[in-house]
């Protein structure tokens, strides 16, 4: 189970769930560049004026001081003194594009896995220091909307493989849900976006108050447009819903009609190739600032209260430089909201905490050489082993050797005849180290899921 640190919002894990917490990096990683995506690493920090463009808060933001106590020295310049923290890998990955576009193909896909600081009050799922994995694809003008679908089916698959249990993908589009509002009558979407986004949270009721104060809505309008954000489906039976709905509106519905078809495309194809994940939900309403399209959020299933543990969306104009455009859509994961509920959860845990499956043991101080030598024969061949520091009493070793979770401790006699014990079972057999190996369960350790 994970503990908590004496720092609060930085998780520390112990080395069995730092395990945990690899495989699942691990599996993301796998996961991407099966699907062509390069990684991509990006600098700890930026300048404000980068991180403050998309309207972030400034308050959440850590700055770096020594650079502006360097300033008063004259050793740095003023744009350097305003460096801070990236606080995601998003407008990191802006900047770097618009940096770097002679250097690269588009459409160009990466994935970036990086800690990040945000300057957040630490409670369950929200922390000063954490880990993010995204993906993106970025083209240069345009970007197929196929982009979106690719993204969505990916994410899925990479949350699929790991031991995190049921999720839903649920997706909307900001075409449909702005396309909607302005057909019936609602110009400010940005305030009807913003009403909608609070339903989960305050409820039908307060929102349709919230859309009339706020957004100037009638009665009527107010109705239909929570009509709309209660729409959910797991097919693509939402299309006939909207349409019903939308019948007798008189403004125009194109733009409606055309994030309609984008996410019905998207639903479609990511339930013939990751079955039972996606589901188009149309309160999703998130990154108002320049979200334009497909808008992804993803929750655990019995574990809604987390939040959402993977989110992005389709954005136009994120990166530009002049007239150049750079489109894209993405996606990031948070990793470390993820590791901690699989650890309180206790949904996996690791075989073993160290990553030896050999311990050889010394029968005098003279014979660590020795010992090393079969250590190192063992190695060669892909087997993890580890050497004693003292010659105690083999009894002493065994069980050190237990404590540290390690399967299998190996002796050496004077005559240089050599055995393997399997500590759990007892079975000690003669062996040689450079044909011996473990089963291939015992090779690693596994990261095993509650049942």
């Amino acid at each position: 189970m994970a503990r908590s640190t004496s720092l609060s919002g930085f998780a520390e894990w112990l080395p069995a769930e730092r395990l945990v917490e690899l495989h699942m990096l691990d599996t993301l990683r796998e996961v991407f560049e099966r699907h062509g995506f390069s990684s991509l690493e990006s600098r700890a920090v930026e300048t404000l004026e980068t991180l403050l463009q998309k309207g972030e808060v400034d308050k959440e933001i850590y700055a770096v001081s020594r650079l502006q106590e360097e300033l008063a020295e004259g050793t740095a310049s003023k744009k350097d003194s305003r460096l801070a923290l990236r606080f995601d890998n998003t407008v990191p990955f802006a900047r770097y594009v618009v940096e770097n576009a002679g250097h690269l193909n588009f459409p160009f896909r990466r994935y970036q896995i990086q800690k990040v600081w945000r300057g957040e009050r630490p409670q369950d799922g929200r922390y000063r220091e954490f880990t993010q994995a995204d993906i993106d694809v970025i083209g240069d003008g345009e970007l197929p909307f196929r982009a979106d679908v690719e993204i969505a089916v990916v994410i899925a698959q990479a949350l699929e493989a790991m031991p995190i249990g049921d999720f839903r993908l649920r997706i909307n589009n900001r075409k449909l849900a702005q396309g909607f509002y302005t057909a019936l009558g609602l110009d400010d979407t940005t305030a009807v976006l913003r009403s909608i986004d609070k339903l989960e949270k305050i409820g039908p009721e307060r929102v349709a108050e919230d859309l009339r104060t706020t957004a100037g809505a009638t009665d009527d309008q107010a109705q239909k447009a929570l009509a709309l954000a209660q729409i959910r489906t797991e097919d693509t039976s939402f299309v006939d819903q909207v349409r019903a709905l939308a019948e007798g509106l008189t403004g125009d519905t194109s733009l409606l009609e055309e994030g309609l078809a984008e996410l019905e495309e998207l639903i479609a194809e990511v339930g013939k190739r990751v079955p039972g994940r996606a589901v188009a939900d149309l309160s999703i309403a998130r990154g108002l600032d320049y979200y334009t399209g497909t808008v992804y959020e993803t929750v655990l299933v019995g574990h809604e209260n987390l939040g959402s543990i993977c989110s992005g969306g389709r954005y136009e104009s994120l990166a530009s430089k002049g007239r150049r455009t750079f489109p894209g859509v993405g996606i990031s994961i948070g990793v470390t909201r993820l590791v901690a509920r699989v650890l309180s959860s206790e949904m996996a845990t690791a075989t073993r905490s160290v990553p030896a499956a050999v311990y050889v043991a010394l029968r005098t101080e003279e014979e660590w050489g020795a010992a090393q030598d079969v250590a190192d024969t063992l190695r060669s061949r892909g087997i993890n082993a580890e050497v004693a520091l003292k010659a105690e009493k083999f009894g002493k070793q065994i069980r050190h050797a237990d404590r540290r979770g390690i399967p299998f401790v190996w002796f050496t006699d004077e005559e240089g005849n050599h055995e393997v014990k399997d500590i759990r079972s007892g079975e000690q057999t003669s062996a040689d180290p450079a044909t011996w190996s473990p089963a291939d369960d015992d090779r690693l350790p596994r990261i095993v899921e509650s049942v």
